[in-house]
């Protein structure tokens, strides 16, 4: 408990989020550039941990060794950040209670939950006459900073991507250096809780480090789409946990790969679509499609999940989701689309396998990317998109490297046969569209 003479000591709050880091965070600068000294926190928010049901998931091992890693940075300063776990709302109370707060600093959050969570947050800052302010932090170009010509949210990428490029200034990329005001912290002594405290328990999977080194960005372009070349960054993770800050990413990276760059742009974009159709969640963004008749075959649903689909590409794409928490993009589009078009299974089952299993799981990224899949999402005639998983081994896989690294029984009496016949599949799938959309 704090004694009296701390209590009565105005102070501001930061809040930390998907901003795990002290280096470059938008928000902890503006607190830090506050008039009052800071508090650290972190809430291990109850609401959202009570959904997962895998009590070792990767993420929140991750979220917990981040907050540690934190806690040594503020410790070396003699300062220190609060962890709480229970829901946002209790915790605000509690510091309300304890502490003369003046001001709530945080960096925004723009999928549907987040936007509830912190509209409650504000309305009881507000009744004790506290700030609570929010600044763009995970994207570059945010809500509607980038609009079309009527002033509308696009729903095509390549414009948006065209009008995301010119509408860059040297601001965008800012170095906002958090990192040189931490000594406006406000001295405190408290404990990370461990995984235990907070009811999870040790995962055996990990989050890779990541590469942004010119080298690996330069070739991008070239090894991308290669499953068995690590060709990737392996940023995705910490993008989504912000132990590095997009504007670093972009300045490292923006002169080297313009496909590099794209999918960065991809984030943002799909960050927009959600913040502008949340319905997309749990609905079609393209209603005309909500007329499909899913097949929902719960036996076949398991072999895709499980990797034993016989389709070698698929198979081994599962396999390295289910087994490292990560699975490589170009993986992603076609285990999407053999689960949609080749099973005519609801992408929404795909959605929430990937939500339970990716360590860089986005709502905004993983819900675009699975509507991209069905055609049922922004895109501008999608339906006819049914990759071929056979082709798709032969372009992206020629000499069998990465399917043998994750499928040790291929070639033997142990591996499944083809589940389904891809060219019966593909035309019963294009029935099914155009009976839907006719």
């Amino acid at each position: 408990m704090k004694s009296n003479s701390r209590a009565k000591q105005p102070i501001s709050v930061f809040w930390f989020r998907r901003d795990l880091r002290l280096e470059d965070n938008r928000g902890l600068f503006e607190a830090l550039n506050s008039e009052f000294p800071v508090l650290p926190i972190f809430i291990f928010d109850t609401n959202i941990l009570e959904e997962l049901e895998n009590k070792a998931d990767a993420r929140v091992q991750f979220i917990q060794q981040q907050l540690v890693r934190l806690q040594n940075q503020f410790r070396k300063r003699q300062k220190g950040m609060r962890v709480f776990h229970d829901t946002p709302i209790r915790a605000w109370q509690q510091i309300v209670k304890e502490y003369n707060l003046k001001s709530a600093f945080t960096n925004r959050d723009y999928e549907p939950y987040a936007q509830q969570r912190d509209k409650e947050i504000y309305e009881f800052l507000q009744e004790h006459n506290i700030k609570f302010k929010g600044y763009k932090d995970q994207v570059i170009f945010e809500k509607s900073e980038i609009l079309t010509q009527q002033n509308e949210a696009y729903s095509v990428f390549t414009p948006y991507a065209k009008n995301w490029k010119s509408s860059v200034t040297k601001s965008s990329f800012k170095h906002y250096k958090s990192e040189e005001l931490l000594q406006n912290l406000l001295t405190t002594e408290t404990e990370i809780p461990t995984l235990q405290d907070i009811g999870f328990t040790t995962s055996k999977i990990t989050v890779p480090d990541y590469s942004i080194s010119a080298s690996h960005i330069k070739d991008y372009k070239k090894q991308r789409n290669f499953p068995a070349i690590d060709g990737t960054s392996k940023l995705s993770p910490h993008l989504r946990f912000g132990t590095i800050s997009v504007r670093e990413v972009c300045r490292k990276t923006k002169d080297v790969s313009e496909a590099f760059l794209n999918e960065i742009i991809w984030r943002d974009f799909y960050s927009q679509v959600l913040y502008h159709h949340p319905k997309v969640v749990t609905e079609n963004y393209r209603e005309k499609y909500d007329a499909v008749k899913w097949r929902n075959n719960e036996k076949e649903f398991q072999a895709w999940c499980d990797g034993k689909t016989g389709f070698p590409i698929v198979d081994a794409g599962m396999r390295q989701l289910n087994q490292t928490g990560w699975m490589h993009n170009r993986l992603r589009m076609i285990t999407a689309s053999f689960l949609c078009k080749d099973l005519l299974i609801d992408w929404r089952w795909g959605e929430a396998y990937f939500a339970k299993h990716l360590l860089d799981y986005d709502l905004a990224s993983n819900n675009g990317g699975w509507q991209w899949a069905a055609g049922t999402g922004t895109d501008a005639a999608p339906y006819f998109r049914i990759f071929n998983p056979t082709s798709q081994l032969k372009k992206y896989d020629p000499e069998q490297r990465f399917i043998k690294k994750w499928l040790p029984e291929y070639g033997t009496d142990d591996y499944p046969d083809e589940i389904v016949n891809h060219k019966e599949a593909r035309e019963r799938t294009l029935t099914a569209y155009k009976t839907a959309i006719n």
